[in-house]
């Protein structure tokens, strides 16, 4: 996921995605605990997602506060 693309959503939306990735990571972690999982990179890549899109929530935060 392109940060551009993360930026041009809303805040609502933002938190949807979070709540998503967040579904996505812990079924990724089950696979991977249950040995099913085929890519392991995916983990990392999900997680990776999951801090910019809290980045870019933060930035708009701090921007309405100004």
């Amino acid at each position: 996921m392109k940060i551009k693309e993360i930026r041009d959503l809303t805040t609502e939306e933002l938190q949807l995605k979070v709540t998503e990735l967040k579904k996505e990571l812990f079924s990724l972690r089950f696979s991977l605990a249950t040995n099913n999982l085929e890519n392991p990179m995916k983990i990392s890549t999900i997680k990776k997602d999951i801090a910019k899109v809290l980045t870019v929530i933060r930035e708009k935060e701090l921007k309405g506060e100004e």
